[in-house]
Formats: structure tokens, sequence, C-alpha cells
């Protein structure tokens, strides 16, 4: 095994860690007919059966990671619940400070 696939895998693992699985899941959407028994009718009946994926809601965010900054399409949800680290904003007309 080359030192490059090691370090590519070692950094996947890392990223992995961080933000998760970013791949779409895979599952079902059913079209019915009919009404269902509690509500009086003859049951539910399945007239097709479609696969269909699951999608990650990502953004694109510049992200700080080990004290670079960097763009990342990371989830929704961990910006929401404050894992993911953004970079401050610095004014850009702001003066330095004097000593």
């Amino acid at each position: 095994m080359s030192t490059l696939k090691k370090n590519k895998r070692i950094k996947r693992a890392a990223q992995l860690e961080l933000y998760g699985d970013l791949k779409p899941a895979h599952g079902i959407r059913k079209c019915e007919r009919g009404k269902a028994k509690y509500l009086g009718g003859n049951g539910r009946k399945t007239t097709g059966i479609t696969k269909r994926t699951f999608r990650k809601n990502l953004k694109s965010v510049r992200v700080l990671e080990e004290g670079a900054v960097v763009r990342r399409r990371v989830p929704v949800r961990l910006i929401r619940s404050g894992i993911i680290v953004k970079p401050l904003a610095q004014d850009p007309f702001a003066l330095p400070e004097a000593n």
C-alpha cells in the first residue's frame, strides 16, 4: 500500500468522523388507493412501488478545520446544532490596532 493511499484514507476517516456519511440513503415510495378500514373503507391497496433516494440537506460553507479555512459541503443539521465552527468574519475596512 502506498503512502498516498494511506494518507487519503486517514483524511477520509477524519472527515467521516466530523461530518458523518454524506451519501444519500435509499428507500421506496408507495402509491396507494382506497380508504382505510378504520375510516369505514375496504382497506388501502398498493398500486405502485418506486425506488427513491433520501438526500442529505447539504450546504456549501467555509469551515475552520485544523486552523485553516476550507470550503466544505456539510449537512445543515450540523450547522444548526453548532458542531460546525465557522470562521469569524472580519471587517475589511477596519484599521489594525496600534500598540
